[in-house]
């Protein structure tokens, strides 16, 4: 009998990473691939992405509505109830072996804590890092202890959830997911892309991106507004914006953005590039400025600079490639002028993605294959004295450092 892994996924970005582990699942011969698509996936207002799963050849399970029109405080707890509704329904009907989710949105944490409640095992991946501008910090550790499987991006990661008391035998280093769809799509070259984007690159190009970071004092509107002043400080540059996530005051800055591209000609906005046409930019453009995730864990692939900003990716391992500065005006603009500097850019070449190359999903699928599930749901808090990562590089018959 297959083994029946059901994946949740809420966001665009989360996709773009569980998609592969989510293409071996589907092609193995001893594993049953169940889908459920929440969230953002489902709300025209952030592109309908769930489109893009259908369109990549991957069936829906269930759709699990559960954004309503309101990025207050209130508004997104009721969501996360929603969410737990939604996918304990989902769960109860599709009657899983396994839970696997990625990362650390709230819709993620509903659907675990459903999970456990259920008796449902769940494999994280993504566990263990640290974002200590934001309260995502929290939603994944909390994640990490409803789960039994820990598929974590470094050894510095594995640690972390080795700290929280998680037995190492079940965390597995397998790499980051980012730089998976880097090597296993077809990019499309700069004439396609700029036919896709409807829209031409000039000399300089930036991809911008720009989500709340909501543990911060100063308000995500009041940053956005710095970075939005530091870049009409340069001359010459194709501004390329996706929109925030639904998070709190993420439709505040979406107005904003909006507002700043409608008075631009050099300014565009996307509600969602999906994987094929972002990577494809991180490609072409000259840096990533904002705090999103994917300047820290995909572009390093492409030998493409990053431009930090604030606390929201604060903790998080980096590579060379990447700027951090604060969430104001002279920072950001002194680190965009270090980005287009001809002694930062001759450095990029030799940057290396810390979070690795490939091979993260074929590790996933193959320990997702192999572990024995029967008593996993039974945890003890594991008191370690001193840890010694090697004694979890090798799990289930796979190496995975």
């Amino acid at each position: 009998m297959k083994r029946k892994i059901c994946v949740v996924t809420g966001s665009r970005a989360e996709y773009g990473l569980l998609r592969w582990p989510m293409e071996g699942i589907r092609a193995s011969p001893d594993l049953e691939l169940q889908l459920i698509a929440t969230g953002m996936h489902l709300s025209p207002e952030f592109g309908l992405t769930y489109r893009e799963i259908e369109a990549d050849g991957f069936h829906i399970d269930r759709k699990a509505e559960i954004l309503l029109g309101s990025d207050s405080a209130v508004g997104l707890a009721k969501s996360m109830g929603l969410a737990l509704i939604a996918c304990g329904e989902g769960l109860q009907q599709l009657q899983p072996d396994l839970l696997l989710v990625l990362g650390d949105r709230f819709e993620i944490f509903a659907a675990v804590a459903a999970a456990m409640v259920a008796r449902i095992p769940v494999a994280h991946v993504h566990g263990g890092e640290t974002t200590e501008g934001s309260f995502d910090e929290a939603i994944r550790h909390s994640i990490t202890k409803m789960s039994h499987l820990h598929f974590v991006a470094t050894e510095e990661y594995g640690q972390r959830v080795i700290q929280l008391g998680e037995h190492p035998q079940r965390v597995f280093v397998v790499g980051g997911l980012g730089a998976e769809g880097i090597r296993r799509l077809a990019l499309l070259d700069r004439p396609s892309l700029e036919a896709s984007l409807g829209l031409k690159l000039a000399a300089r190009n930036l991809l911008i991106t720009f989500h709340p970071a909501t543990l911060d004092e100063t308000a995500a509107t009041q940053q956005l507004a710095a970075l939005l002043a530091a870049l009409d400080e340069l001359d010459d540059v194709q501004l390329i914006f996706t929109m925030p996530n639904a998070d709190t005051e993420g439709r505040a800055l979406a107005a904003m953005v909006e507002r700043y591209v409608a008075g631009r000609a050099n300014a565009h906005a996307f509600a969602s590039l999906g994987q094929l046409r972002y990577l494809s930019c991180l490609r072409f453009v000259d840096g990533v400025v904002g705090n999103s995730s994917s300047g820290l864990t995909e572009a390093p692939s492409l030998h493409t600079g990053t431009v930090n900003i604030g606390d929201r990716q604060r903790g998080r391992v980096k590579a060379a490639s990447v700027i951090d500065c604060a969430a104001d005006r002279g920072a950001i603009a002194a680190a965009l002028r270090q980005l287009f500097s001809p002694d930062f850019r001759g450095k990029l070449a030799a940057v290396r993605n810390p979070y690795g190359e490939s091979g993260a999903s074929e590790k996933i699928v193959a320990v997702l294959r192999s572990y024995p599930l029967d008593g996993i749901l039974k945890k003890s808090f594991y008191r370690p004295c001193r840890t010694n990562p090697q004694q979890w590089r090798r799990r289930a018959g796979v190496r995975v450092s």
